[in-house]
């Protein structure tokens, strides 16, 4: 068993060290109290191969696995630099089509998208619906050879910015199926068409990439959007979600990882009693170091996850562990960095508060932290449905 890295992958993972320097930690602020996408940086991610990470080369990516993106990505957010973008664009709307897409949409689609030239959501979380996915009642009804989508989503991230989305939508109303997993069609749905609105959702999260509501009127698509077959969506939208659990992981470490690599730097620096360093003390040393203990090991969760998908085997038992532990790491260093810091960590010149928000966030959304208790409870040690 083997540990290391490849040189390619450690250059990967080492990239975000050096677009840091262009595009820092405050760079990313500045952008999130705005509300403005960075676009400077996404262009310089573009430019540099990594939108593309899960695309293959023919379609304009570089033609690598989740391994790579989830090293990609973990290694932005140790800088202070996540972007949730990445996430339902790159990974969970790019990697899916990549994979599942006809080859008209890949060749449509995919070239302009990794090099930064179009964006993509993914829109599945509705209002009535929220973590139930099986009572999703946007509905894209036949017309002839043609379809009308009607419905609303939630909480879309991006979704302003974007130029398509990922639909996740009923062909078959769930009152109508066999199975209540039967009846769901992905569709890309072109953001700017007639019928679609957006709706902005003011939340208390400092980040770039805002929130969403989308309606949907009577929007017109053909056989060509339909990403799959027909009624038959379920399955792998459902492995489209795995990479989306492993990201958050890898966001949720890079994250913890900087907020704990500010506070050592402090606590190596301030000087209060005796003259002597506070990080001296085992009273702030022993909490720094178990928080770091705790994200090595989600991280570590987090490549198996990562690895496990790029074999093609269930990932569903990993990528949810990773996500559970990450999320738990990241606030516990967040909290513990605060702490180190006392009054300072609370001031927007330290900015080590502006970081907690997001990843108490990540330990709700996408997934909250008791429906992935119940997953692994349930199909992981096979303890009876609690739901």
């Amino acid at each position: 068993m083997d540990f290391d890295l490849t040189h390619e992958q450690r250059q990967i993972y080492e990239y975000g060290d050096m677009v840091a320097k262009q595009f820092d930690r405050k760079y990313w602020m500045d952008c999130a109290d705005k509300h403005v996408f960075p676009h400077a940086l996404y262009s310089r991610v573009a430019e540099d191969g990594f939108v593309g990470t899960m695309v293959p080369e023919e379609y304009g990516g570089s033609g690598q696995g989740m391994v790579e993106m989830h090293l990609f990505l973990e290694g932005l957010s140790n800088n202070g630099i996540p972007l949730l973008n990445l996430v339902v664009g790159a990974a969970m709307s790019l990697g899916f089509m990549a994979k599942y897409g006809s080859e008209a949409q890949k060749m449509r689609y995919l070239p302009d998208a990794c090099a930064g030239k179009t964006r993509f959501c993914f829109a599945i979380t509705e209002p009535d619906a929220g973590t139930n996915t099986i009572r999703t009642s946007t509905m894209a009804k036949k017309r002839g050879n043609r379809y009308a989508l009607s419905g609303q989503k939630t909480f879309i991230t991006d979704a302003d910015g974007a130029d398509y989305a990922l639909v996740v939508t009923r062909t078959t109303p769930h009152t109508e199926v066999q199975k209540k997993t039967d009846g769901f069609t992905l569709f890309v749905v072109d953001l700017k068409a007639k019928g679609v609105a957006k709706q902005y959702i003011p939340v208390s999260i400092p980040a770039p990439e805002t929130q969403w509501q989308i309606f949907f009127d009577e929007v017109d698509l053909g056989p060509e959007d339909i990403v799959g077959e027909v009624d038959k969506g379920f399955g792998i939208l459902f492995k489209s979600l795995n990479p989306e659990r492993i990201l958050v992981g890898s966001i949720s470490c890079g994250l913890g990882r900087y907020a704990l690599n500010r506070a050592v730097e402090y606590a190596k620096e301030r000087r209060v009693f005796n003259n002597v360093p506070i990080g001296s003390y085992q009273g702030l040393q022993h909490p720094l170091a178990s928080a770091r203990t705790d994200v090595e090991l989600a991280s570590l969760m987090t490549l198996k996850a990562a690895w496990i998908f790029d074999q093609g085997r269930e990932a569903g038992e990993f990528s949810n562990m990773a996500k559970l532990a990450a999320a738990d790491a990241g606030i516990k260093a967040v909290d513990t960095a605060l702490q180190c810091f006392g009054g300072n960590g609370f001031t927007k010149e330290y900015g080590i508060f502006d970081i907690y928000p997001l990843v108490r966030l990540l330990k709700t959304a996408p997934l909250n932290r008791e429906m992935i208790l119940n997953y692994i409870g349930e199909h992981v040690m096979g303890l009876p449905r609690s739901y």
